[in-house]
């Protein structure tokens, strides 16, 4: 298993916090698109953060 440092720890957490803003960011807008009420779109920006992979973004941060 690979051991981070605190540095490493930190970019890491900005690397997830950076990706479920942007995830919320698209979900409310493509949801708001679509006609969903403020409700609905929270719900679909919820969802779209609920659905990140981060898996994949440790293992991409992981390889760099």
């Amino acid at each position: 298993m690979h051991k981070l440092k605190t540095e490493e720890l930190e970019a890491l957490s900005e690397k997830i916090r950076s990706a479920c803003i942007q995830a919320s960011r698209e979900g409310y807008q493509d949801a708001s698109l679509s006609g969903l009420c403020r409700e609905g779109a929270m719900e679909a920006a919820v969802g779209a953060m609920q659905s990140l992979n981060i898996e994949k973004i440790i293992s991409d941060f992981l390889e760099k």
